[in-house]
């Protein structure tokens, strides 16, 4: 008998496939996903196919570095031209179903159009994959009463959705909305209970839930790092410093700051006198291979690398962020509070300063700020216009890796960490739901 088919349907710039799979789709004009994934055994990948379908050419705009509103709008004519898959990716469904007894179709809700696909087939299932945080959800686009109650029970104050994200970006998310999937199987979370147990059942009480299977498998990266493989130079110097005294900084691959934010963070790191890992890149275009999506970078002040030598690393090119927060050296990440970096920060045990830019980031740093205290902010939502001062980085910077408050910020990270690891773990929630995917998906 033919085995149950998984495929995920990742989108434009995904870094790697959000559950282990027998067929990953990417579009043709994205990296191998195989060559991205991180901190897992590469063996772990002979069962997966990676299976590449063509999307049409579209415009490849560089980031607007001076934006007001920080979210990655150059990257919308990919998303555009990601959305004409959809007939490729229907006569790849039909082989798949023809050779396999179930095809369990997982996708994130932008790529919602897969589900739709599903229906077609009367041996295919869709689940959505939701790579946001518990929080989040609930309060997008609107907070419900129950929501509300449990955020005055903790004394937590929303920020604005103001500045979140552009008009035509929203206008393509709304766009996306007929494709949803009502029949859909069931919801794959990446969260658990450690980090967000009260949210997360909240969640299972809405309506567009009921009557629905949800998983929450959470974090779905790697808690363990195996060894072996390229190591980075980075690395070695870590080794030789101190444990918890480095700090971590990166804003991830989509994110760009002007000019004059990169001069005030590089005096606040110079200022504050710690020990750093700065990862400093352009943000990723749309289409990374194309000619001219290779730029020269930031300037930084002149003097910085030889006023920080042998205290600090800058790193210009993409790095091993997991490895890196996985160090014990490393004591801190300052951090746009991406979902996947807060989980990535938060199950190694590293506290956050956390400097939220766009979507879902300003709630992602409450959570990690005020709900769980395992991180401090560089800067309010409400001042997200304004350049952030050296001073205010420096002080955001020294509160944990200096300040005795510093001390229990640590301490509850370091916790928090063991007991995220554990989730994953024989015994854990994470580890059970997944269990119960897969028996679901194998009956």
């Amino acid at each position: 008998m033919a085995s149950p088919s998984i495929t995920p349907l990742l989108p434009p710039m995904c870094s790697k496939p959000s559950l282990a799979s027998k067929v990953g789709i990417l579009p043709l004009s994205t990296p191998s996903t195989s060559s991205h994934v991180q901190g897992w055994n590469p063996s772990s990948l002979h069962s997966i196919h990676f299976h590449s379908l063509p999307i049409p050419p579209f415009p490849n705009p560089a980031p607007d570095h001076n934006s007001t509103i920080k979210f990655p709008s150059h990257l919308l004519p990919a998303y555009e031209a990601f959305v004409n898959i959809r007939g490729p990716l229907s006569s790849l469904l039909q082989t798949l179903s023809s050779t396999s007894t179930r095809l369990v179709i997982v996708h994130d809700p932008l790529s919602s159009f897969a589900g739709k696909e599903a229906e077609s087939f009367p041996n295919a299932e869709s689940y959505t994959y939701q790579c946001i945080a518990s929080l989040y959800r609930l309060t997008f686009p609107q907070v419900s009463e129950s929501t509300a109650n449990l955020l005055r029970a903790h004394d937590l104050v929303l920020p604005t959705q103001d500045g979140c994200i552009t008009e035509e970006v929203l206008d393509f998310v709304n766009r996306q909305l007929p494709f949803k999937n009502k029949t859909e199987s069931g919801i794959i979370i990446n969260s658990c209970k450690n980090l967000e147990g009260e949210f997360l059942e909240l969640r299972r009480q809405e309506l567009d839930y009921i009557g629905k299977k949800i998983f929450a498998i959470g974090p779905i990266n790697p808690v363990m790092i195996q060894g072996g493989g390229h190591r980075h130079e980075c690395l070695d110097w870590l080794d030789k410093q101190p444990d918890g005294s480095v700090l971590y900084l990166s804003f991830g691959s989509t994110m760009t700051l002007s000019e004059d934010q990169v001069e005030q963070l590089a005096i606040g790191i110079f200022q504050s006198r710690q020990r750093f890992i700065w990862v400093l890149r352009s943000a990723d275009r749309g289409n990374i291979f194309a000619e001219e999506a290779k730029e020269a970078g930031y300037k930084l002040p002149a003097g910085f690398d030889k006023e920080v030598e042998g205290r600090g690393i800058v790193i210009r090119d993409w790095a091993l962020q997991l490895d890196i927060l996985a160090h014990k050296s490393t004591g801190l990440f300052m951090s746009h509070c991406g979902w996947n970096s807060c989980l990535e920060s938060l199950s190694m045990g590293v506290p956050i300063a956390a400097w939220p830019m766009h979507s879902d980031q300003p709630v992602n740093s409450l959570l990690v700020t005020k709900y769980l205290k395992v991180g401090v902010m560089v800067r309010e939502w409400d001042r997200r216009e304004e350049i952030v001062a050296a001073k205010d980085i420096e002080e955001a910077i020294n509160k944990v890796l200096v300040y005795e408050e510093g001390k229990e910020i640590k301490q509850r990270a370091k916790d928090l960490g063991e007991a995220v690891r554990g989730e994953v773990m024989d015994g854990g929630s994470s580890r059970a739901e997944l269990d119960l995917f897969i028996d679901h998906i194998t009956r």
